[in-house]
């Protein structure tokens, strides 16, 4: 969807509305785009500041409302108020009463739009057990860490969502990066991008829905506003040995990994190396 920077009650208000359509023609899941609530391209974070909201805040009680209304779940982009600092975060909501399930903070921040001013999130990745399976959420430049995806995998997941804020240069990342993550982990994902010009930035759709082998089972257009609806098999992320012919072509992307030799994409020392 489009997103009108600085109208956080408008924008609010559009998103329960997409929910309760999506919910109405049997979604159970709904994902929306980074920063959604708020818009992205904020020139400070002083410009920012005043459309930052607590996880538990009026947009909150607004989707948590919508989804017991829907039966629905919802993933939602915002700018977190915490304390003193500032995070580009996803809310996890749900019906029931259950509310706000869970909340992501954005780990890696490029220098762009309003990251370039915000704090990288501070807590370790989280996968979420959903009536419907197992999720975790990245979101937009995580996508481009590898390891950001196989440490979601590893915690469980069958599906990864990301909210994104693809601008025009974005392009590689649903037309080639997603797929890779997804074939690479075995897990399903799933990316919810925005649409429109804001502030002179282009955004590019292009939502896209991918299965475990990385394949694309499901892409929105660049057009404008669109909903894409997707059916996907989250147990499949479960079976991570792939039997291509038995006994002579056979692969399993977590039991064939040599953690042993990895140890340098984790150490401080391996930072300063370029350096070297």
């Amino acid at each position: 969807m489009d997103v009108a920077i600085g109208n956080v009650e408008d924008n609010r208000r559009r998103v329960v509305d997409k929910l309760r359509t999506a919910a109405e023609s049997g979604a159970e899941l709904v994902i929306f785009p980074e920063c959604v609530l708020t818009g992205y391209c904020f020139n400070s974070l002083e410009e920012a500041v005043p459309f930052a909201e607590s996880i538990d805040g009026a947009s909150s009680d607004a989707i948590a409302a919508a989804c017991s209304e829907t039966g629905a779940h919802a993933v939602v982009g915002f700018i977190e108020k915490h304390g003193s600092n500032y995070y580009n975060a996803a809310m996890l909501v749900g019906p029931g009463g259950s509310g706000v399930i869970g909340n992501y903070r954005k780990v890696h921040l490029p220098y762009l739009g309003v990251d370039r001013f915000l704090s990288p999130g501070d807590e370790h990745f989280r996968v979420y057990e959903l009536p419907f399976g197992r999720v975790g959420i990245n979101i937009c430049y995580d996508a481009s860490f590898p390891e950001a995806a196989r440490a979601l995998k590893l915690l469980g997941a069958e599906l990864i969502v990301l909210p994104t804020n693809w601008p025009t240069g974005a392009w590689r990342t649903p037309e080639f990066v997603l797929n890779a993550r997804g074939c690479e982990n075995h897990v399903n994902f799933a990316a919810a991008n925005r649409c429109g010009v804001e502030r002179g930035w282009e955004f590019i759709g292009r939502s896209k829905v991918i299965d475990v082998n990385g394949d694309t089972i499901a892409e929105a257009t660049r057009a404008g506003e669109e909903i894409l609806f997707a059916e996907i098999d989250l147990e499949a992320a479960n079976n991570n040995k792939i039997v291509n012919v038995a006994g002579a072509y056979e692969i399993d992307r977590l039991a064939d990994r040599r953690p042993e030799f990895y140890r340098m994409i984790t150490a401080e020392a391996s930072r300063s190396r370029g350096a070297d």
